[in-house]
């Protein structure tokens, strides 16, 4: 499959709450309350909150595009944009997710790549990210990927508290 991956602007906020919520309720919708899905794709893809992550410059979205169309988007932080206090040697991939259609085409594995491409042209020693512990097929796909579980974290999903795995890939040189 022929893709192409561009750094998101604020020009691309309407796509990105578009396809953020597209592809988070796709991913969790049959694990999870009505209420608590619909409170938190307001909270995480509201305008307001959006525009601040993108205007942060600690923190860059990137699309996945199959010919004209948006496919997924990945989501980096640096530095104090960190969900977690990791250091300034690591990266933290806070989303990656891909549409439905264009799943198991190897755009994840892509965009994984590139996460892991800005890492190292940062100077960063260790790339991480938080999987909820029943997301069993991103887990695995982490761990294929040199990923190790080193923790874990509490997410709320509107009034629902979950856990995450934290896991972490450290970098070679």
């Amino acid at each position: 499959m022929i893709f192409k991956i561009k750094k998101c602007t604020l020009e691309d906020m309407e796509t990105l709450q578009k396809v953020g919520r597209e592809t988070f309720y796709e991913t969790f919708k049959d694990q999870n309350s009505p209420d608590n899905m619909k409170a938190y794709l307001e909270k995480a893809f509201n305008p307001v909150q959006l525009e601040r992550e993108l205007s942060n410059i600690h923190s860059h979205f990137y699309f996945v595009y199959v010919q004209d169309e948006v496919a997924g988007y990945l989501k980096l932080n640096i530095h104090d944009a960190q969900t977690e206090e990791m250091g300034d040697e690591s990266l933290e991939i806070e989303r990656i997710y891909i549409r439905k259609k264009y799943q198991k085409f190897g755009l994840g594995k892509a965009l994984l790549n590139k996460a892991i491409e800005i890492a190292k042209a940062l100077d960063k020693k260790k790339i991480w990210l938080g999987v909820w512990e029943k997301n069993e097929n991103a887990i695995g796909f982490y761990e294929k990927m040199g990923f190790v579980k080193t923790g874990s974290h509490t997410f709320y999903l509107g009034d629902e508290e979950q856990t995450d795995y934290i896991m972490v890939k450290t970098l070679e040189g």
